[in-house]
Order: structure tokens, then sequence, then C-alpha cells
């Protein structure tokens, strides 16, 4: 039987045209984290399954798309699904680490989960959390920094944010058993994707009571229930009433920072993970051009202090940039355009010895430089710089050599300028300068 060569449904591979948009996301994200204070850290892939799996982890439904395996020993182990796991693993088996811990990490995690425009099986997240803050300080900061984020990629988005206190409160003012909370909330989350009456089919579908559902029903009908002042008016226990305390904490931060326009309250919005207890946000593309969220995130204060099963408290809150969906997105905006990672080409026409000084020479600037290394005719050469976007392109032959001056072509506009050998470098970093 002939081998198929052929991907894991939900992989891909990505060519250098795209992977040079892909790393230039990456560098901006790492740029931003930087620049807020955030520190870089690397986790393992592979994970004990009892840790993915426990009941303070991602909760059933994550599980359900949790990749399972066991190695030569019968160990059962399971791939990452998220960053933030490992994160609090770190915290857990590291009690000692000074407080608050800014940190970001970049890396692949894995969902066997359904496949679509912007979401993948293996997919890359990129994930900044700080733990040992209680300060809605932490969320208004991470918020703000998303939205520069998102500035610097030039993609239009808004947050739509919420707080699982004030959302867990409602249903028990709802007279919702606590045992059927979870249910409820995740089938809340869902309201923008399938609407008032998908949201009451499949409450009825999980055995509330009718009228139960009827009085959820009259809640998202409520247009008054849009606004944190409704909820101020009908606030009955003490986790609505610290939800709306630390909704108004954050919202004063959010008006103090100026970004009101970018913003809004959800009072629905849960995120489906059981890890959350406070503050919850995801980001979306203003245009709905592509539905997945371009990031999300939140509090979760109790999951660090849980799995080293102690009651020292660990305040955490933390944001995740979905790597792959906002390439999708800048994919859109670009119609696939070629991009270059390099900046000169250099031809040598029997001059291949020379022509390596000259790329080390530049390369030493700190120039990108790759060098003809065939024996095409000059024009396929040119050819393949031209249709590979590279910006210049150097013919270095025997008259160059002796002469010291040299032809640098700008394949964009069909220009040439003549100039000396030894002023190639402060040349072309002069027009990369002029572009930035």
């Amino acid at each position: 039987m002939d081998l198929e060569l052929k991907n894991v449904k939900g992989t891909k591979d990505f060519f250098p045209n795209e992977q040079i948009i892909r790393n230039g996301i990456i560098k901006k994200l790492q740029e931003v984290f930087e620049l807020y204070g955030y520190q870089p850290l690397e986790t393992p892939t592979l994970y004990y399954l009892e840790v993915l799996a426990s009941k303070y982890a991602g909760g059933a439904e994550i599980l359900k798309e949790t990749y399972s395996l066991k190695d030569q020993g019968e160990r059962e182990l399971g791939l990452r699904y998220d960053l933030t796991i490992p994160f609090s693993k770190v915290i857990g088996m590291n009690p000692n680490l000074r407080m608050p811990f800014k940190r970001y990490e970049i890396g692949k995690v894995f969902r066997d989960g359904p496949v679509k425009l912007g979401r993948m099986r293996e997919f890359i997240q990129c994930d900044v959390d700080v733990v040992g803050v209680k300060s809605m300080m932490a969320e208004a900061e991470l918020m703000f920094m998303a939205t520069e984020v998102f500035d610097k990629l030039g993609l239009d988005i808004y947050l739509s944010y919420n707080n699982r206190k004030l959302l867990s409160g409602t249903l028990m003012k709802l007279k919702i058993n606590k045992e059927l909370a979870s249910d409820v909330i995740l089938s809340l989350d869902k309201v923008e994707k399938i609407g008032i009456e998908g949201v009451k089919k499949e409450l009825l579908e999980k055995n509330l009571q009718p009228e139960v559902v009827e009085n959820i029903i009259e809640l998202l009908n409520n247009k008054e229930a849009a606004s944190i002042d409704y909820y101020k008016g009908i606030a009955s226990n003490s986790l609505m009433q610290e939800g709306i305390q630390e909704l108004e904490e954050l919202n004063d931060y959010l008006d103090a920072m100026g970004i009101g326009s970018k913003v809004k309250y959800n009072p629905f919005l849960a995120r489906g993970l059981e890890i959350y207890t406070g503050t919850v946000y995801e980001i979306f593309l203003k245009d709905g051009s592509i539905t997945s969220s371009m990031g999300a995130g939140g509090r979760y204060d109790d999951i660090i202090g849980k799995f080293i099963q102690n009651e020292v408290g660990y305040p955490a809150v933390g944001i995740s940039f979905g790597l792959d969906v906002i390439y999708t997105a800048l994919s859109m905006k670009r119609d696939n355009e070629l991009e270059s990672n390099l900046d000169v080409y250099i031809i040598p026409l029997g001059t291949e010895a020379e022509a390596l000084k000259m790329a080390c020479e530049l390369r030493g600037q700190g120039i990108k430089v790759d060098i003809d290394m065939t024996e095409r005719k000059l024009k396929k050469r040119l050819d393949y710089a031209n249709k590979e976007k590279i910006p210049y392109v150097l013919i270095l032959g025997e008259d160059e050599v002796k002469s010291q001056r040299i032809k640098m072509k700008d394949m964009k506009s069909g220009t040439e300028e003549e100039m000396k050998i030894s002023e190639i470098g402060n040349n072309v970093l002069r027009r990369i300068q002029s572009l930035t």
C-alpha cells in the first residue's frame, strides 16, 4: 500500500510567505508584552492527564477536546489544551516566587474540537498573565494592552466583558440549582451565536423547569438588562453585589484610560471554562468578518491554590491571543500578498568567493542577505528575486570587483543606483529605516 502524504485534520504547513506574517505578529505581541513588564516563560507541551483533567482545570467541556495518550510506562498523559493550566502548575510548584509575577508565553496547544475559519486543532496561543494582584487594575491593564496590540496590527476590534460573580449571583436569584448553573452558563454564553430561541431550546433539553427557563428568557429579552445599573436595582445576594462592585471599579479604570469606545458590557458573557471567578472578556473584530474571538481571558483566583491544595490565595488574571485567527484576519486584509524577510539578493557572475565575502559583511551590519548559488541565466535569477519580492538586487561581476563600484537595483521601482561597494550597507540601512 502506497503511503498517502497528508496533514492531520486541523493542522497545516505554513509556507515562508505565511510564516513571515505570523512571525511579524509574534514580534509585535512580544514588543507590547514586554513594554508592560511581562517576562517570557516556556512550559512543557506534555502533561500528566490527571493535571489536565483536574476538576479545578478546564472542566468537563474542554476535556472532551483533550488529546490523551500513554507512554511506554503506561502512564496516562495529555497534550496541553491551553497555557493557563501550565502557568498555574508553575506557580504551584514554585511557591517562593516573588509576587506579583507577570509572564507571557507563546506556544502550541492542542484541542480535538470543530475545525472552522480561524480555528485549528493544533494552534499557537499567546498568553499574558499576572498572579498576586487582587485589584481590577490588572484586568484594566490587560484590556488596554489588548487594544494596543490590535492597533499595532491594524485590526479594528472591541472587547466584550462581564463578571462571573454577577452572572452566577443572577442565576441564584432566578432560583437555578447550583448543580445546573454551569450548564445554564454554557448556554447563555452562546446567545450571540444561536439566538435567544436557541438558548431556550438548549435549556429545556437540560431538564430545567419551564418556569425557570421562562425567567431566563425574560431576562435575555429585557433591554434594560444590558446595563449594570439594572443589576444594582435587583441585587439580592453577595455574589451579585461583589460582581457589581468589581465591574464599577473596572469601568472607572477603563474610563480613565480612555478606551470606552472599544469595550462593550455583555451581561451574559461567561467564557466556557469553569476556572473563571470574576472578570471575563473576549475580543472580536468590529466588522464581524471572522466570528471567532481574536483573544479572550479573565480572572481565575482559585485554581492555583487548589492545584497545590493549601489555603494560600493566588489571585490571578490573564488574556490569551490566538495567533492563527489573527493571521487569518490579516491574510484576509492583505489578500495573502507575498512578503519577503530578505533585504538584499546578491547575484555573482563568476565572483562567488567575493559574493560570499560581501554577504558576510552586510550580514554583520544586520542586513538580511541571500546569494544566488545556481548557474541559471541572469534573467531567470532576476525573475526569481522579483517573484520572491526581494527589494534590492546586487549583480556582482568581475568589473564591479575591480572598480569597487556596483549598481543596486530597486526591484519595485526598477531604478538603479550606482555606489561604492563599501557604501552598500549604509545605503540599504537608510532605505530600510525610511520604510519603518
